[in-house]
């Protein structure tokens, strides 16, 4: 007779207290089931840092127990961590033909092997080892995107992914209401529910609402259209080329995450133009300004973005020029708002009439608001809700939502990543922690930039370094050139001459101290001259400059 598992433990090593880098783990005894693996990008304190993923060291202790990734959608706080993980972990991954369309992009640009990617259909029931996983048809600001259920020995878990209601949506395939109701008409143990829109009221609108508004600025517009939003919102670049259509436009992609996804999704039907309609970027100076619309990455103000570079004057193939119309077709994420206005404002000083805004009507959420998500609450009825995908915030305001609704406040469990949510059939618990956190990615360099680097690295953005270099005769211990110092973001050395003079002579003062004790230990020595260089330039100049000896022995 089979073993029935008597607990059922969740645990989110990613998307909790955060926006991205979204991952989860469903443990039934010893086999695990892994929902995204998603990638978030760093914020400003993060000095030189490309990305963040999830640290997987519990996945890497429970290698042998992992059956399979499933994912929800092809953004990258699902999926963008995938080329890190399957380096070190190779189990099958199942999702979405566009979301394995756009991973198998990224896997080939990382070097990763693609051939255990298995494509699913919305409504597809799929085994993994004790796991039976559906996948349920959900609007997002992607195509293809799903909601879980996963069936376990213990119970059934609801995992909403990323979801809106869309009545009127683009390609005409509404979330597919029936099967969430089926399964609470079932029972259902588990809900795990995106909380992105959980503090907004009312309902998010439909991304229909989108091509009306660009109809408008498109029917105003007399010269060139430049449209800057995600390169993952499918639809809205459809609604794009189908209004392009209408005006008689010819269509150009920029940026090389656009055109990967604009490629993939034509490839796989996802995106239809007419013949004709689309041209290369090389073309558009063969056609008037009235006759082109250009969609672009850039809608965030990322520094190295195709729009940020046009309005910077620094692109080598699109200049922004007076007459060009901007359409910003996003809202800022929390935190790039700097980014974007400084954007907006250079893109002004160039002479181009730019739309953007909520008041505009040309970007609408892809995440369910309030009224939207008390309707899944009351499809689905778990006996027990963890709201996930999203600020701690965004958390405690879903819970409360919960409990609104008629959740006992003990059922609904607000945690943060490593948490060990633990269930039997009647009883939810807290049962404990693992290791969970931030792996910072910068360049080929995966982990090998902790919280010491990023110390050093503020402390050299704000107040530079100084290179101490000293050669010293081994046998004698005695200085023989030197000292020297080298400043670099500190101060302009040929206008502070007085304080450089000083400082050397505080630098000889503490090797002659070291010469009459006696101190042979170069470490000693070293430690002697950054502490009386130190105290002298923070008494000078309040500022604290990274300090570095060098001795040169001879």
């Amino acid at each position: 007779m089979a073993k029935t598992a008597q607990k059922l433990q969740i645990i989110p090593l990613g998307g909790l207290g955060e926006i991205g880098k979204n991952m989860t783990v469903i443990r039934c005894d010893d086999e695990i089931l892994v929902i995204d693996a998603g990638l978030m990008f760093p914020d400003e304190e993060m000095l030189g840092v490309d990305l963040v993923i999830p640290d997987i060291t519990y996945l890497l202790e429970n290698k042998d127990k992992i059956k399979a990734i499933v994912l929800t959608h092809g953004h990258e706080d699902h999926i963008g961590a995938l080329p890190y993980v399957l380096k070190q972990i190779n189990v099958p991954v199942y999702g979405t033909r566009l979301t394995l369309g756009i991973l198998e992009g990224r896997l080939q640009e990382n070097g990763v092997d693609s051939s255990n990617l298995h494509s699913v259909m919305q409504g597809d029931i799929i085994n993994v080892g004790c796991f039976s996983v559906g996948f349920i048809r959900v609007n997002h600001s992607i195509p293809d995107a799903v909601g879980l259920s996963i069936k376990t020995p213990v119970g059934m878990i609801v995992h909403t992914g990323d979801f809106k209601l869309d009545y009127t949506p683009i390609d005409g395939k509404m979330t597919d209401f029936r099967r969430f109701s089926d399964l609470g008409n079932k029972g259902v143990l588990v809900m795990m529910a995106d909380s992105t829109n959980a503090e907004r009221e009312g309902h998010t609108p439909s991304e229909s609402t989108v091509g009306a508004a660009f109809d408008r600025a498109f029917h105003k517009a007399r010269g060139r259209i430049i449209v800057a939003t995600f390169s993952s919102n499918v639809h809205r670049i459809q609604q794009v080329i189908d209004t392009a259509v209408r005006y008689k436009r010819r269509v150009a992609v920029l940026g090389r995450s656009m055109v990967n996804v604009v490629n993939i999704s034509l490839e796989l039907g996802y995106i239809h133009a007419p013949e004709g309609t689309l041209i290369d970027i090389d073309e558009i100076n063969n056609y008037r300004m009235e006759q082109v619309v250009v969609i672009t990455t850039g809608s965030q103000g990322e520094p190295m973005s195709a729009l940020t570079r046009m309005a910077m004057s620094d692109h080598r193939k699109v200049g922004i020029v007076p007459g060009d119309t901007v359409i910003i077709s996003a809202n800022p994420i929390p935190g790039n708002e700097k980014m974007v206005v400084k954007t907006i404002d250079n893109l002004l000083k160039l002479g181009a009439d730019v739309i953007y805004g909520r008041g505009e009507g040309i970007h609408v959420s892809g995440h369910a608001s309030r009224e939207e998500l008390k309707l899944m609450h009351n499809l689905v009825r778990p006996k027990f809700f963890i709201p996930v995908h999203g600020e701690y915030h965004h958390l405690v305001k879903h819970a409360q939502l919960a409990r609104e609704l008629g959740m006992p406040k003990e059922n609904v469990f607000i945690g943060e990543n490593g948490l060990v949510f633990e269930f039997t059939k009647d009883k939810g618990t807290v049962a404990g922690k693992v290791q969970a956190g931030m792996v910072m990615v910068d360049g080929l360099g995966v982990g090998d930039v902790g919280n010491i680097v990023l110390r050093d690295r503020r402390q050299l953005s704000q107040d530079g370094i100084l290179i101490v270099v000293v050669t010293m005769n081994r046998q004698t211990n005695r200085v023989v050139a030197g000292p020297d110092i080298v400043s670099r973001g500190f101060v302009y050395v040929r206008e502070s001459e007085a304080l450089m003079d000083e400082a050397r002579a505080r630098v000889q003062q503490a090797l002659d101290r070291c010469e009459d004790e006696n101190v042979k230990e170069w470490a000693a020595i070293k430690a002697n001259v950054r502490d009386a260089l130190g105290r002298y330039l923070f008494d000078k100049t309040r500022r604290r400059p990274m300090i570095l000896p060098i001795i040169m022995e001879i």
